[in-house]
């Protein structure tokens, strides 16, 4: 039986529960490691939610907050299962991803595929049941998802094109409101596409030295002792950008204070980061899901609270 991967959550539920037989594939899709699921769908809660402040909705669709989440799970299963197939012989030597299941031989190549394939059905389920021009926008989205895993072997920012295909979320749930997209889905995308960068980058530096044996480039390897400068200055332009979204609609006060509260998170990361300490690159890289959290209760009580009170106001 292959053992866990290095960054398994401890004491997950598929090294405790899930049968031995379907437990590497369950691994491929990383359900044993479910931030990457949270850090695609926030953008996408995210987006949902200040769509509902734009439209003056008494609360942000709970439809579409399953199906993103349904699809956050299946996409990014989709993605680390492409990702695992191109990367097999790179994955086994590097310590940290020698233990994936195609690396390691607990999944065929073949069988990989045939998972990727049930896995992109469920997402084209979630992608059908929503309007027709987020249909559209969604499916712009699969280059950029089909490329990421080849970036590192030809630029120092892959993480930008992880950045990408990451936020796009950002567009799927304006667009899914609004039948369209406008500048504040535009804001919070382009925020979303650095707060992806600066994160990444952080989870980058588990991987470095093998990385430069390798021959794999990363913006880990690319900035070194400048990436806490670096990650400082595209957290504040996400905030800034994040900021000029919610003026744009305009937001209210829990909007705001959801922001405040991400941005306090964010500058809390950036004081505990050691790019010297892998497990403290895991940690603050993992926290990010907090910090996604805190701004989408915000955005979400700015249609909440209002509606609520509206009755008992004169």
């Amino acid at each position: 039986m292959t053992p866990p991967v290095a960054d398994a959550s401890h004491g997950n539920w598929v090294d405790r529960f899930a049968p031995l037989r379907v437990r590497p594939y369950l691994r491929l899709a990383r359900l044993d490691r479910p931030i990457g699921s949270w850090l695609l769908l926030l953008p996408c809660w995210w987006s949902t939610a200040l769509a509902a402040i734009a439209d003056d909705a008494p609360y942000p669709d709970p439809r579409l907050l399953v199906l993103f989440a349904i699809g956050a799970v299946a996409m990014r299963g989709a993605g680390c299962t492409w990702n695992d197939i191109l990367d097999r012989k790179i994955d086994r030597q590097v310590a940290r991803t020698r233990n994936r299941p195609v690396a390691s031989g607990a999944v065929s190549v073949p069988a990989a595929f045939a998972f990727l394939a049930a896995q992109a059905l469920v997402g084209l389920a979630v992608l059908l049941s929503l309007p027709h021009f987020a249909i559209v926008t969604g499916l712009a989205s699969l280059g950029v998802v089909a490329i990421y895993p080849l970036m590192k072997r030809v630029t120092s920012v892959p993480q930008l094109i992880l950045g990408i295909a990451f936020s796009w979320g950002a567009l799927m749930g304006w667009a899914s409101v609004m039948r369209t997209i406008a500048d504040p889905a535009l804001l919070l995308f382009a925020g979303c596409v650095l707060w992806v960068f600066a994160y990444d980058t952080i989870y980058a530096h588990q991987d470095k030295e093998d990385d430069a044996i390798v021959g794999v480039r990363s913006t880990a390897l690319l900035f070194g002792r400048s990436t806490a400068l670096v990650v400082a200055l595209c957290y504040t332009l996400v905030v800034v950008l994040f900021g000029i979204a919610l003026l744009s609609v305009p937001s209210g006060p829990f909007a705001v204070m959801g922001l405040i509260g991400f941005a306090m998170h964010l500058a809390g990361q950036v004081r505990r980061l050691d790019i010297d300490d892998g497990a403290r690159c895991l940690t603050v890289f993992k926290s990010n899901r907090d910090a996604g959290l805190i701004l989408f209760a915000g955005l979400a009580l700015d249609t909440l609270v209002p509606n609520t009170l509206a009755p008992l106001l004169p």
